[in-house]
């Protein structure tokens, strides 16, 4: 059963709701231990000074901001400590906002808030009312001594609570003009249709079950295999290549056909054989074209006698 991992109360104008903050999600990685070749034993590492070598023990460590290259100002513990957010246990709601107006990039973390004991009313109040108004909460807290900017939106009956990202630490798009070029040619009509019919065409409802880390189930089998005595082959991939300019359309064409399991519309054709659903000839059409190509061997070879006949009377002549 999950634990909370933080304890407050949600706060917006004279009302108070207290809850507990849960993890919403459970990392899933393959970790691996660094171990020497020869023997596996465990590797260790060590803090040391760049100038001697030395070990530093961690109380003589101290937080150094680089100005210009190798020159620092250092920060003590108290001085940081002076800056620390107040350990406040508020959420305090600054906005009500649209879902929509909020551009997924922003978000990071997600988590769950459940109603602490004895605000089961209240909890249960501001949830009704977010998923009647079809808001989202806006809010600032202090989690591990770092002040959060958060969303809190109703996901059924639960409220959740996301952290996000401050404005600037999100690139701006505009940001990107050296790297994004805008010279190409403009989309032709008939090729943004026939995208817009692809789009539609593998449109769905959202299944997250659906979607699986392929990668970490590969990787704990081949752990599995090795660990049995297995021999690994090594695997190779190919990066996908960008679609050239002068095959889009050819590569919408395609992508359509295969999603529709249907022939190109102006592909080339295939030929199609008999088992492409063509109806195999008949007994006796297939004895007719046999007896037609025995009839014209019949009459090439009297034509032919009969030239050879005609030479060997020109000759006695």
């Amino acid at each position: 059963m999950p634990r909370a991992i933080w304890s407050g109360a949600i706060s917006f104008g004279l009302l108070n709701v207290p809850v507990k903050l849960y993890s919403a999600t459970s990392r899933k990685q393959v970790s691996f231990r660094e171990l020497r070749q020869s023997d596996g034993s465990r590797i260790r590492h060590k803090r040391v000074a760049e100038s001697d070598g030395e070990e530093v023990p961690y109380e003589e460590i101290v937080k150094g901001y680089e100005i210009t290259p190798e020159q620092y100002v250092v920060m003590t513990r108290d001085e940081l400590e002076e800056l620390d957010p107040k350990k406040t246990r508020a959420i305090e709601i600054e906005d009500f906002v649209d879902l929509d107006d909020i551009d997924p990039i922003y978000f990071t973390q997600p988590y769950y808030l459940g109603p602490d004991k004895g605000a089961e009313r209240a909890y249960a109040l501001l949830v009704k009312a977010m998923n009647d108004e079809r808001k989202v909460a806006v809010a600032r807290f202090v989690l591990r001594n770092k002040e959060h900017l958060a969303a809190i939106r109703p996901m059924g009956d639960v409220l959740t609570l996301t952290t996000m990202r401050f404005a600037d630490e999100v690139v701006k798009p505009e940001e990107l003009e050296d790297v994004l070029t805008h010279d190409g040619e403009a989309p032709k009509k008939k090729e943004l249709d026939m995208a817009k019919q692809l789009v539609g065409s593998l449109t769905s409802d959202f299944d997250p079950d659906k979607y699986r880390d392929e990668y970490r189930e590969e990787l704990i089998a081949m752990i599995e295999r090795k660990a049995k005595g297995e021999e690994l082959l090594e695997p190779v991939s190919e990066a996908p290549k960008p679609t050239k300019a002068p095959d889009l359309m050819a590569a919408l064409e395609e992508s359509l056909a295969a999603v529709k399991s249907e022939p190109l519309a102006g592909g080339p054709k295939k030929k199609r054989t008999a088992s492409d659903g063509r109806r195999k000839p008949t007994k006796a059409k297939a004895k007719s074209s046999s007896s037609n190509g025995k009839a014209a061997t019949s009459r090439k070879k009297s034509s032919g006698a009969s030239r050879s006949r005609a030479k060997s009377g020109a000759k006695s002549k």
